[in-house]
């Protein structure tokens, strides 16, 4: 790729937020390289269509294999952003999870975003300018029972972007955290949580609006947004209320066969 074009990294970019972020930066005249567990081709036209030279990886970034793969692509390449959204829920109470399945999720939330971070984020320091987005969620303000892994997950990343967006104050960099409530993306299927109330809910937010949110805060270079106005609301009344109380209310939406109730 040899383009005057800034180039932006998107990961988790085959469908959902991930998708519409990487739309935003090619309608924002950033070329692309693009990275998730699934088949970029049809991704990758829509992008090029829209005037970006697009580069695909797919690859597991749970290993760290798959984020130097991902990293050996850019091949020294300036990234002017980094938006690092790969990520994936895990349903069901934690005792009836597979371990395996459970250790993916915190490698694919946790362990491989901080390497590429870890990676893409000191050659930014180092050339005195970048931007950074990484997606947390409202998800992390509340304990997730029937979804206690993925909610811990995201309680660290949220944490984690808070933290390095201070570490690199004054070096140009820039880390922005967009915290989503439920979307309409294909998390709820692949999380095995369609029988629950909050994956048979219909008004989850558009994957596009939450991503131009996103995209909007990361341009702008601030420290976090929750997108969309009942997400604001809940994550500010899950500062005051109590843990339990917060468990018991994730339960009624998480829980398996809960959306029967609903």
């Amino acid at each position: 790729m040899q383009s005057n074009r800034p180039l932006a990294v998107v990961t988790g970019a085959s469908s959902g937020i991930g998708y519409h972020l990487a739309r935003c930066c090619a309608e924002n005249g950033f070329d692309l390289v693009v990275a998730a567990d699934r088949p970029l081709e049809d991704a990758a036209r829509d992008l090029e269509a829209l005037g970006a030279s697009v580069t695909c990886v797919q690859a597991d970034l749970a290993k760290r294999e798959g984020v130097d793969q991902l990293y050996a692509t850019i091949g020294g390449r300036k990234v002017d952003a980094l938006l690092a959204n790969a990520g994936h829920g895990l349903g069901k109470g934690f005792l009836e999870q597979d371990f395996a399945d459970v250790q993916h999720v915190i490698d694919t939330n946790i362990t491989g975003t901080l390497y590429l971070l870890h990676k893409v984020a000191a050659d930014m320091r180092a050339s005195g300018q970048g931007r950074i987005l990484i997606t947390g969620s409202i998800a992390g303000f509340m304990p997730g029972s029937f979804q206690a892994v993925y909610n811990g997950s995201k309680a660290f990343i949220d944490s984690f972007a808070a933290a390095l967006r201070n570490e690199l104050k004054d070096t140009g960099v820039t880390v922005s955290c967009l915290m989503p409530g439920p979307t309409d993306t294909d998390f709820f299927a692949r999380a095995d949580m369609l029988d629950t109330q909050v994956g048979a809910d219909d008004s989850k937010a558009k994957p596009a609006d939450v991503a131009k949110v996103g995209f909007e805060a990361m341009m702008d270079g601030e420290a976090d947004v929750v997108a969309g106005f009942k997400n604001k609301l809940q994550a500010i009344m899950a500062k005051v209320t109590p843990s339990q109380a917060l468990a018991a209310q994730h339960r009624k939406m998480a829980e398996p066969g809960s959306a029967q109730d609903s």
